[in-house]
């Protein structure tokens, strides 16, 4: 009720609500009909208040505007004017069909007239002293699909410049002076770890059902962590529903200073020791929160920008007046638009290579406007579509640990087992099971009896499905198979579980009117459990165990959990309410609107509607078994339906270290490309990129591209990456304990670790250790690579180094087509495995550990080893870990856990200038080799890595 009593004193709004969600062509009707005076008797008695009030806004609304309308320019319209004036052409008289995203637009023009007929006419016309002439500074005041005109620009207070000098600039701007909210009152906590204020609306919003008081709290809650939340104190709105790891209390003596601005409402947040900006809303994007449009905008501290998934880009964005979605939808990578995950977080590199970052936790779909601002630091605008602005900020101040502070706060992510590391098959066209090659094999839906979730073709194609997984499981190797949230519903009852079930336990989503929601996929007419729903735990287990018991597989792939769908909305199409068509709708999202591909956002479900949880779909359906925050604490993700195509190849290198920034380890692109038919250089070159992916997997739809189809020589060439990825995938699990202990990223950008890189998304990092430097570009026989300052040794051939002095440069490295360059960094000590077919098959294996010092003869590594399988080891205690460190002619071992079994046979060391005179282990001489020519000393060995070792030489 406090919500409508703030309607009722706002006529501004009240027009908006009674234009927007009443019967457009019954309001023109209405209004032809005061212009001519000629009122019909008879009128049923809703129609006639309707009419009364329209009435009453017209003669009050003028009074009423004094103060809400302060800031708008000279009307160029009265309402008598609008009456006045010219029949409307039969496009602007006859409204399109309620519900159609034409009648929105329609509706909206028809809101646009009222609002100029509204002004009042003693208003004085903007200043253009207040009107920026720096196009950079200008932000956006008419971010919706229709466009601007000056008139209605002016409407609503803002400035109009018709002819920007550069495509991207807004015609229609805020002014300099605009006030939509200020401070009333600031409280502080008893602790002084945190304020609260209330803020006062002084601008109405051109939006429906803007707030009128808003409340900002802001929590100290880490040293290196501020949360900052502005809502609605008097009306519940709806919240993400996402357990957050809330570690350590709050602090009275942060790293960051804030700083609330009282007129206009503004927030700043500087890091303490240097002043950078971390957060500032002063003299951006004025703040507006209405019911479905909320927006603030920040100035950054750099353009270099990173973040905002899913989508198709470089690594760095930039601030060149662009804009991004954030809207969970099926779609194959391509342009910019928004893809199958939302990530509301960014990271902002500062001047001096500080970082920080912020996560807005806000699942409804989001716009983000990125321009350049003052002298090129840059600026955004975030465009909210519900929910409210609930922000960290994580002062790092490296750019890894601002990331292992994100990842701690959403949830770090979960150890995978050993055997995911490996080289995985699969192909959607596997018309039959002797189709299937073996190694991790996967089944796409062509396995499924005529597409049915929870089935397969047990009578014809995949007659013997159960009998190639249990040969599979006897050669240690594993089975995945794709599962899609749709459950057929139009099976004959009792002959389809799954829906059954589902029906019965009322965990399905609804439609607006309280039935199951139907919607399209493979199947045909589908239904889609609500992972919301408190019951839908048990549903979803029970049909995997259900399913278990006929084919034992290992891993589920869960797919189009956007969620996707073959038709807009559902079979009935949606309803004609706001949220299926939201007074603003970004125009840049894919499909141009919200329902498209995907079910309505009007569809109810346990907690809330999918307006409010679309972007959680896919997380809350990797949590009960497309992606959110915290979906790497649950499962792993793809990159979706790539091409085979040269570009694709390049884009999946951003696409992994975005993931990772997200908390998303173990991530990979369809190897060789998915849609359309490779080729024999750029599938060799993806399988040389892949096998240095965190998840590597060949899939297509198109013509067999597994490595066994190529010529010999190219098999050789496969073969030769994929014995190297083997050997290193102890190294690489090691790095997945990392990550899932501290929640620093596997892969990274090498800006994370090296000045002056920035922009370079063509090379990755493995943890702190390896360089990757792929051939992305067809016929290419060399890579321009850049080489940080340090000592550098060839993967493949330790013999070769490249010494770099400060600050690095790049270089020229031969490629040929069976050659991609990975380097070890001086200063590490990684383990190695001896090749073999299996991860099974490696795990029986002992290690070899490589020390490649640095040029002070220094190096340090670690081993972290377990079962490969329990989803417990960590917290049990049940593995082991081994840090090793290399000082001078001595290297060591310090365990700090010896609880599984791990074997050493050998130590390969590096850049060793001379052949030594003797060499022992643990005290006892040992015989070693040494190769003067590439400078490496060999020395065999039997070690128990659960006690400590020394190994020195002389």
């Amino acid at each position: 009720m406090a919500r409508l009593k703030h309607k009722e004193k706002d006529p501004f709004l009240h027009v908006d609500k009674r234009l927007r969600y009443r019967d457009a062509s019954f309001l023109l009707k209405r209004m032809e009909g005061m212009q001519r005076f000629n009122f019909v008797l008879g009128v049923v008695a809703g129609l006639a208040a309707c009419l009364v009030v329209i009435v009453s806004l017209y003669v009050f609304a003028p009074y009423f505007f004094v103060t809400t309308t302060r800031h708008y320019a000279q009307p160029t319209a009265t309402f008598q004017d609008l009456q006045g004036q010219p029949e409307a052409p039969p496009s602007e008289r006859d409204p399109p069909e309620i519900g159609d995203a034409s009648f929105v637009r329609w509706s909206e023009s028809l809101y646009h007239k009222l609002l100029l007929s509204r002004r009042r006419p003693d208003n004085e016309e903007r200043s253009s002293a207040s009107c920026t002439a720096v196009e950079s500074d200008r932000f956006d005041c008419w971010p919706e699909y229709n466009g601007a005109t000056q008139e209605l620009c002016q409407a609503r207070g803002c400035c109009w410049n018709g002819s920007p000098s550069v495509n991207g600039v807004p015609y229609c701007f805020y002014p300099d002076n605009y006030v939509s909210y200020t401070v009333s009152d600031v409280s502080y906590l008893s602790s002084k770890s945190g304020m609260t204020a209330t803020l006062v609306r002084k601008t109405a919003s051109p939006f429906p059902n803007d707030v009128v008081q808003l409340q900002v709290d802001v929590t100290f809650e880490t040293e290196s962590r501020l949360r900052f939340k502005i809502f609605d104190p008097k009306n519940q709105r709806y919240e993400v529903p996402l357990n957050l790891t809330k570690t350590g209390t709050p602090v009275a003596n942060p790293d960051y200073n804030v700083t609330l601005q009282s007129n206009p409402f503004g927030i700043l947040v500087t890091r303490k020791s240097n002043g950078a900006v971390l957060f500032d809303s002063r003299n951006m994007a004025p703040l507006v929160f209405a019911d479905q449009f909320i927006q603030i905008g920040t100035r950054l501290s750099t353009p270099n920008i990173y973040g905002f998934g899913e989508h198709r880009h470089s690594l760095r964005f930039g601030s060149d007046w662009s804009q991004l979605v954030l809207w969970t939808r099926d779609q194959p990578p391509s342009g910019g638009g928004n893809l199958y995950g939302s990530h509301p977080f960014y990271l902002n590199l500062e001047s001096d290579e500080k970082a920080h970052g912020v996560f807005l936790l806000n699942s409804n779909a989001i716009e983000v406007a990125l321009q350049p601002y003052a002298q090129g630091e840059g600026a955004l605008t975030y465009h909210a579509l519900g929910g409210v602005l609930d922000f960290y900020i994580f002062t790092g101040p490296s750019p890894v640990s601002v990331i292992e502070q994100y990842v701690s706060l959403i949830g770090k992510p979960a150890m995978p087992p050993f055997w995911s590391l490996g080289f995985h098959l699969c192909k959607y066209g596997y018309w039959n099971s002797s189709e299937l090659r073996k190694d991790v094999q996967w089944n796409d839906i062509d396995y499924m009896n005529k597409f049915k979730d929870w089935t397969y073709d047990s009578d014809l194609r995949y007659k013997g499905l159960r009998e190639i997984v249990d040969d599979l499981h006897s050669n240690d190797q594993r089975y995945v198979v794709i599962i899609d949230p749709g459950i057929s519903s139009t099976q004959t009852p009792g002959t389809y579980p799954p829906f059954d079930q589902g029906k019965q336990m009322d965990i399905f989503i609804k439609n607006a009117s309280g039935e199951i929601l139907v919607g399209k996929v493979w199947p045909g007419s589908t239904a889609f459990p609500d992972f919301f729903h408190p019951k839908s735990d048990e549903y979803w287990f029970n049909q995997m165990q259900s399913y278990h018991s006929q084919i034992p597989f290992d891993g589920l792939w869960i797919d189009m959990n956007e969620p996707s769908n073959f038709v807009d909305g559902s079979v009935n199409g949606c309803t004609k309410g706001p949220l299926d068509n939201p007074p603003f709708t970004p125009p840049s999202i894919n499909g141009g609107k919200l329902i498209s591909r995907t079910v309505c956002p009007s569809a109810q479900q346990a907690i809330s509607s999918h307006y409010n949880l679309h972007n959680m779909y896919g997380w809350s359906e990797t949590r009960a078994t497309s992606n959110f925050p915290s979906t790497g604490y649950y499962g792993s993700h793809w990159l979706g339906d790539n091409r085979s195509e040269w570009p694709d190849l390049y884009y999946s290198i951003p696409g992994i270290l975005n993931l990772n920034m997200f908390g998303v380890p173990m991530v990979g692109a369809d190897i060789c490309g998915f849609l359309e038919d490779t080729n024999r250089e750029l599938c060799i070159r993806w399988m040389q990129l892949g096998a240095f992916y965190p998840f590597m997997r060949n899939h297509n739809m198109g013509k067999p591209q597994d490595p066994a189809v190529f010529d010999s020589t190219a098999v050789s060439y496969m073969r030769a990456v994929l014995e190297a990825r083997y050997s290193l995938l102890a190294y690489m699990y090691t790095r997945f304990y990392v990550s899932h202990t501290t929640g620093s990223p596997v892969v990274r950008p090498l800006f994370m670790l090296f000045q002056g890189t920035e922009a370079i998304d063509r090379q990755f990092m493995w943890g702190n250790e390896l360089l990757v430097s792929p051939v992305l570009d067809q016929g290419a026989i060399s890579v321009n690579a850049y080489i940080p300052p340090g000592r550098w040794y060839d993967v493949f051939n330790r013999t070769v180094q490249i010494n770099m002095e400060s600050p690095g440069k790049n270089v020229s490295l031969e490629a040929p087509l069976g050659k991609i360059n990975v380097h070890l960094r001086g200063g590490s000590i990684i383990p190695l495995l001896p090749p073999a077919v299996t991860t099974n098959a490696l795990r029986k294996q002992p290690f070899g550990l490589v020390v490649a010092s640095d040029e002070n003869m220094t190096a340090s590594g670690q081993l972290y080893w377990d079962d490969g399988e329990s989803l417990d080891s960590v917290e049990a205690k049940k593995y082991t870990l081994v840090e090793f460190k290399m000082v001078g002619s001595s290297v060591k071992s310090n365990v700090i856990m010896g609880n599984y079994p791990a074997k050493l046979n050998a130590f390969e060391i590096l850049a060793i200038t001379s052949k030594p005179s003797a060499a022992t282990l643990n005290g006892q001489s040992t015989p070693f080799q040494y190769d003067p020519v590439g400078q490496i000393l060999t020395v065999d060995a039997d070690v128990d890595l659960t006690q400590p070792f020394t190994l020195t030489w002389s």
